[in-house]
């Protein structure tokens, strides 16, 4: 073969398929994107998947292109899988499919790297399109979720506070993330590799430090200070 016609020949070579993640705890919905992905001739659906845990063994398996995801999971929170996406491969891309529009889930969610932010709704989308419009460098936003982003945009920034009490310790923090998740004593102890009659030690200090009186003050004003990002 000459050198011309190995050029032609590779200029010719189909593309490779962008390969795309899934995530979705709810079943019918999950299937009706599965299917409008698999027929996607742009791409190859890897996975499509119900929990945050089977999301991040398929995103440290292979390489995955784009990462489309819910928010609410039963076992975590679609932003985890954006940002272990970003860290694996910083070159591909995330967008997330949600019935979340508040204005700090929206503003977390962008932080995470989802560069594309669409509403549920059945008739407000068309996710192939959306997707190809992902991968020529747009941003498919909702036009909701982009009012959202310019009120937040136009606002003015905060002014800087110092922090309040003394700082939380690596382990309290550790404690912290345990209360928030709602786990027991005895389910914190034998997590952390300690022992549960030492779990409420820590949990006074915190609660003493952040000046609350039960877990969800604790939650709330650790979130508010920026300790936790929930």
């Amino acid at each position: 073969m000459s050198i011309g016609s190995a050029t032609a020949a590779a200029s010719t070579s189909p593309p490779v398929p962008c390969r795309v993640l899934l995530i979705e705890d709810d079943a019918p919905l999950r299937e009706r994107f599965a299917r409008l992905l698999q027929a996607w001739t742009g791409g190859e659906l890897v996975a499509a998947c119900a929990t945050l845990a089977e999301a991040v063994r398929h995103l440290r398996d292979g390489s995955i292109d784009l990462l489309v995801t819910d928010l609410q999971l039963p076992d975590g929170h679609g932003t985890q899988a954006i940002r272990l996406l970003r860290a694996l491969n910083p070159d591909s891309e995330a967008m997330v499919i949600s019935v979340l529009a508040d204005d700090e889930t929206v503003v977390q969610a962008i932080e995470a790297g989802a560069a594309g932010y669409l509403l549920k709704d059945a008739d407000s989308f068309e996710l192939v399109e959306a997707v190809e419009e992902l991968r020529a460098g747009r941003s498919p936003i909702s036009s909701s979720i982009a009012r959202v982003i310019v009120r937040r945009l136009s606002e003015p920034a905060p002014v800087p506070q110092p922090p309040l009490g003394k700082a939380l310790t690596a382990r309290e923090i550790d404690i912290l993330w345990g209360i928030a998740k709602g786990l027991t004593y005895a389910e914190l102890g034998e997590q952390l590799g300690i022992s549960k009659q030492t779990v409420p030690v820590h949990v006074k200090s915190i609660y003493r430090k952040l000046e609350a009186n039960n877990r969800a003050e604790a939650v709330y004003e650790a979130s508010r200070r920026g300790l936790l990002k929930l």
